[in-house]
């Protein structure tokens, strides 16, 4: 009877897989929402998380990584606590990369966004924001993009005002999985305003730059060879 009950527990703490896999997306989704709440103000990027046989690997892109090591290594010492304590991280292990490194900065649309939104809350008008961050995109060299600025911008009444360069792809594959985008919003005297910033990346390939070689006819064969 003891060892039934045993069994029956150990089966009841068993998860099914699905609720597993549910379970780690969730906790991934809370690490990267903490992360970008608590980093955003230091040039935060992105964040990866890997699963090692030590514990977690969490790998953090970001515009300035010595802003968000900290004096000593101390925000980074704070973070890896919350998530440990908090958030319920096994041995998290936190590196910082410089996306400078592997692209430029001007290519991610958040660290666009945030710009925009920082110049914004330091009383810059918003048209000429949205002009530097044109010519710095297309400094970068950036295949297309989109920005688009919406709340209280000259009048009482909210709307929104866009500018567009480029290529920049809507729909279907090429739109979901290789078009960067980013919102952000930043509280202002008048109220809320929303930044959204959609880049086609020129380091890419897309699928309308694929080109299909036509057939080639054989060769044909001697005549020894036929006979």
């Amino acid at each position: 009877m003891v060892l039934m009950g045993v069994a029956m527990s150990t089966a009841q703490r068993r998860l099914p897989v699905y609720k597993k896999i549910l379970e780690e997306n969730k906790k991934k989704w809370m690490i990267k929402e903490f992360l970008e709440y608590r980093l955003s103000k230091y040039g935060y990027i992105d964040s990866e998380i890997l699963k090692t046989p030590l514990g977690t690997r969490i790998v953090i892109y970001a515009e300035r990584p010595s802003r968000i090591i900290g004096r000593k290594g101390a925000i980074v010492k704070e973070i890896s606590n919350i998530l440990t304590n908090k958030l319920g991280v096994e041995n998290p292990q936190i590196d910082v990369i410089d996306v400078s490194k592997i692209e430029a900065p001007e290519m991610f649309p958040k660290v666009v966004a945030y710009r925009i939104a920082n110049a914004m809350a330091k009383g810059v008008r918003f048209r000429r924001v949205m002009f530097v961050a044109i010519r710095q995109l297309t400094e970068a060299g950036a295949k297309g993009f989109e920005i688009v600025v919406s709340g209280k911008l000259s009048t009482e009444r909210a709307k929104f005002e866009k500018q567009t360069f480029g290529k920049l792809y809507k729909i279907g594959y090429d739109a979901k999985q290789r078009v960067r985008r980013a919102v952000v919003h930043v509280l202002l005297k008048p109220g809320i305003y929303g930044i959204e910033v959609r880049i086609t990346p020129a380091t890419m390939r897309y699928s309308d730059e694929y080109k299909i070689k036509p057939p080639t006819r054989p060769e044909a064969a001697p005549a020894e060879a036929q006979q």
